[in-house]
C-alpha cells in the first residue's frame, strides 16, 4: 500500500508541476488549453502539495511485519 500511495503521490507532484509551468506559460511547458491560464498555477500548486503530502504520509507508515 505504501508503494502505491508513493507512486500516486509522485505522479501528482509531477503533474501539478507541469500544470504550474503551463499556467506560467514557461517555454519548456507543453502547449495546451491550459497555457497562460493563471487558474492552472493554483490548481497545479494544490495538486503538487497533495502529492507531496501523500508521499510524506506513505513514508511515515510502518513497514510490513517480519
Amino acid at each position: 500500500m505504501r508503494t502505491i500511495v508513493s507512486v500516486i503521490g509522485v505522479l501528482l507532484v509531477l503533474g501539478g508541476l507541469v500544470w504550474v509551468a503551463q499556467g506560467l506559460n514557461l517555454p519548456f511547458a507543453p502547449r495546451s488549453f491550459m497555457t497562460a491560464d493563471r487558474a492552472w498555477i493554483l490548481i497545479g500548486a494544490v495538486t503538487a502539495a497533495v502529492g507531496a503530502l501523500a508521499v510524506g504520509w506513505a513514508r511515515r507508515q510502518p513497514g510490513p511485519m517480519r
